[in-house]
């Protein structure tokens, strides 16, 4: 489809051209046509994820992989839309529509056609994996304008469901919701220990808690994050400022020797694994989710085997789990004070002080809203 003239040609994007360096506002190429199955959207709101923050800083990175533009938790209007184009669940998709999009996948190698598991796409294709100086350009959520390609898979969103929640969807609830789910859920009345008190964590402490635990333990620092995840459901918090040995004691203080039936990661630091373990009650299960950066502390295999402990991946979150995450939001809208996750929005010329801030955990989830400058 060719672009009407009235339509944008070219978008501001905040590009990150070195890590740890302030994002550099610049203009970028916008399509000349939209492609069948694609879309041209106008960005409403972005959310930062600790991926961003990650990446930012230079924790997560790979050779030739800048610059790009950041953001792969966004919501916004569609502009321009390419014959046949639909959403995730077959509707169609027309310009005004306000929806998400989650990764690229190309639905032809091994992960796509024999696992069946979209996020082991072999050419999976996130916004920030897209180079901003090759075509299609700006594909994320740091710009005022992102093309959709063919392959993303797009949601239409309710109305009910805010901007800043369904951005979150993108990535970090629905990376929380398939945690649980490969875990087998939350057996009612069972003991819940969270490792981490970021947005991924306070979240997970609120699904622990809706889903019935009898008990959940959200661990991690600073104190705000702790008070923050007791209004979001935790039962007691550990501080972790005073050591691994000190956490593990305290979380078995608090389950009466026990331990937790289910310990899930989403802290990434080097000593949750021998932590987890630590803490884990007989025949528990340990989910890995935060660990994406260096490699951790050792894991004593004999107590996860003295243990019969249960020891689960979990990577990110697909189409699917997108999908269960706008729809969880939805109907527990009013059961979790989901506002508090979130800053104050800003627009893109502030976006790079809102990474900082972030990596110094001075907010949980920025909000980035372009249109505000």
């Amino acid at each position: 489809m060719t672009i009407p003239l009235t339509v944008p040609r070219t978008t501001r994007a905040a590009v990150l051209t070195a890590h740890g360096e302030p994002l550099a506002l610049q203009t970028l190429p916008l399509p000349e046509a939209i492609e069948p199955g694609a879309a041209l959207v106008r960005i409403s709101c972005a959310t930062l994820c600790g991926t961003d923050i990650e990446i930012w800083s230079g924790a997560m990175t790979f050779p030739g992989m800048l610059p790009l533009v950041l953001g792969h938790e966004m919501v916004g209007e569609v502009v321009a839309v390419g014959e046949g184009t639909r959403d995730a669940l077959g509707r169609p998709i027309a310009v005004g529509d306000r929806i998400g999009w989650s990764e690229a996948t190309c639905g032809e190698c091994f992960g796509c056609t024999v696992l069946r598991e979209p996020v082991h796409c072999l050419r999976r294709g996130y916004g920030f994996l897209q180079r901003s100086d090759v075509p299609p350009y700006a594909t994320a959520g740091l710009a005022d304008h992102a093309y959709v390609v063919p392959g993303a898979a797009k949601l239409l969103l309710p109305p009910e469901v805010k901007d800043t929640w369904a951005s979150m969807a993108g990535c970090a609830a629905k990376t929380v919701l398939r945690a649980f789910s490969r875990a087998g859920g939350v057996r009612p009345g069972s003991r819940v220990v969270v490792q981490g008190s970021g947005a991924l964590g306070i979240f997970a402490t609120a699904v622990a808690h809706l889903s019935g635990a009898g008990q959940v333990i959200t661990v991690g620092a600073p104190a705000d994050r702790l008070a923050a995840a007791r209004r979001f459901g935790a039962d007691e918090v550990v501080d972790i400022a005073g050591g691994s040995e000190a956490t593990v004691e305290r979380v078995l203080a608090l389950t009466d020797g026990a331990g937790a039936d289910l310990v899930l990661d989403f802290a990434g630091a080097r000593s949750v694994g021998p932590e987890a373990v630590a803490m884990a009650a007989t025949r528990g299960t340990f989910v890995v989710v935060g660990s994406t950066g260096p490699v951790g502390d050792p894991v004593a295999l004999s107590a996860i085997m003295g243990k019969e402990l249960t020891v689960v991946g979990s990577l990110n979150g697909d189409i699917g789990d997108y999908a269960r995450a706008v729809d969880f939001f939805r109907v527990f809208a009013d059961r979790m004070p989901w506002d508090d996750l979130f800053s104050a929005p800003v627009g893109l010329a502030e976006a790079s002080d809102r990474i900082a801030t972030m990596a110094a955990l001075g907010e949980i989830k920025a909000v980035i809203d372009p249109r505000l400058g």
